[in-house]
């Protein structure tokens, strides 16, 4: 893209949120190569339509909390992607956003998530059960790829039998395939209608329903006391059908990718079930996944910036959680931390409503998979293979253990 008459020429650098340089060595190295002592706090590049990135981060913080000045309007890149991504309530701003929040909360509360922990529990044990004796797996086909889907998919009441479909949908949303900014638009475009075209009659079919499956629930919840309309309910539903599928998924692998190689750290784990209980806040500062975006609401100044209207700000939540200023020595899976500070669930009237059930699975698999698999490593350092966009992705995880010490839990 041209760079407009407002960025100095200073500020532009080439980057490109879905080819990062370096990604072979990682995902999240490559993004720490742009967070340089002397790399000025906003910084545009002309890639992927054009838009400024965040580089800090006190300003990812601050963009995420003031919806009056960084609207979610429009939050994937290039922007002419985003335009076609029409999820709620993601894309409203407040006040609008706030009654459909509080229906997404009423669903995805701690005291709802408690409630399915048996149930959770149970998927984790039955998949880690299943390749603990062989002694190897590929950690994200046998188990990322599984875990989190099953779970969402029983939590919607829904067949697990559609999941391989609804996950290449969710990764052409947030990955899309393309070589300019209308073709990306166009793979993304096509994901959302697939998503919508799959929730339309799940959604009408219980709408009126007295389930307590999580769809049941939404669908039948009110909006400022009336009943959800039609498309907003499809919408909403579609939301949580991608960030179910998606987003824990590669979570996961980057976790174990990091504990393959650090046996100390899981030693740690082990030695103290307190300590893995409270472990999931610092899983989550160290291994962010999401790169969303917001579009600057009105002509503006910030940090010596001109900002124009319609302008996208990307926010690479992997240079907050890593940055050093905010979290001393941040590549370290530090258990014993005292202040974590990140945006990896973003912040504000915006943040992931989805936590506390991502919370419990990362919980869950250490706990279980620690009991089966005390200790394990990667069966080839090289074998890793990183993908960056709105949500990051590790895939080719071949893990190995020795089978004598896989067997420590209770038959």
């Amino acid at each position: 893209m041209p760079i407009p008459s407002h960025v100095p020429a200073h500020l532009v650098y080439e980057i490109d949120m879905y080819a990062l340089d370096g990604i072979e060595e990682g995902y999240h190295e490559a993004w720490s190569r742009i967070q340089r002592p002397d790399t000025p706090p906003l910084i545009w590049t002309p890639f992927t339509g054009g838009h400024w990135i965040a580089t800090r981060g006190d300003l990812i913080n601050d963009i995420y909390v003031d919806p009056s000045r960084f609207s979610s309007e429009v939050i994937f890149l290039p922007k002419e992607a985003g335009e076609r991504y029409e999820m709620v309530p993601t894309r409203m701003d407040p006040p609008e956003h706030t009654p459909y929040r509080k229906v997404l909360d009423k669903g995805l509360s701690v005291g709802q998530i408690r409630k399915i922990e048996d149930r959770v529990r149970k998927v984790a044990i039955d998949l880690i059960d299943g390749f603990a004796s062989k002694g190897k797996c590929e950690f994200g086909r046998d188990y990322a790829q599984a875990f989190p889907v099953q779970v969402f998919m029983a939590l919607a009441d829904l067949p697990l039998s559609d999941a391989p479909a609804l996950s290449l949908l969710a990764t052409d949303m947030t990955r899309p395939s393309g070589n300019t900014p209308a073709e990306m638009a166009k793979t993304l475009g096509d994901a959302n209608k697939g998503f919508f075209d799959y929730v339309a009659p799940i959604v009408d079919a219980r709408t009126g329903g007295t389930g307590d499956d999580l769809i049941t629930v939404m669908v039948n919840s009110d909006i400022n006391g009336v009943p959800i309309e039609r498309e907003k309910a499809i919408a909403l539903i579609a939301l949580l059908l991608l960030g179910g599928l998606d987003t824990v998924v590669n979570f996961l692998g980057f976790m174990m990718t990091y504990l393959a190689r650090h046996p100390e750290t899981v030693e740690e784990l082990r030695a103290d079930p307190i300590k893995l209980q409270r472990s999931a806040e610092e899983m989550f500062r160290r291994f962010p996944v999401i790169s969303e975006a917001r579009m600057v609401a009105g002509d503006t100044q910030y940090h010596g910036v001109t900002l124009m209207k319609g302008d996208m700000i990307l926010l690479p939540t992997s240079l907050h959680g890593l940055q050093e200023s905010e979290n001393p020595d941040p590549w370290k899976v530090d258990l014993s931390r005292k202040r974590i500070s990140h945006s990896t669930f973003g912040a504000g009237p915006h943040r992931c409503a989805g936590l506390h059930l991502a919370r419990m699975e990362v919980i869950v698999t250490l706990q279980e998979w620690l009991k089966r698999i005390p200790s394990f490593r990667l069966e080839d350092e090289r074998a890793p293979i990183y993908h960056s966009g709105i949500i990051a992705a590790v895939s080719n995880i071949p893990l190995v253990w020795s089978v004598d010490n896989s067997a420590d839990h209770p038959a």
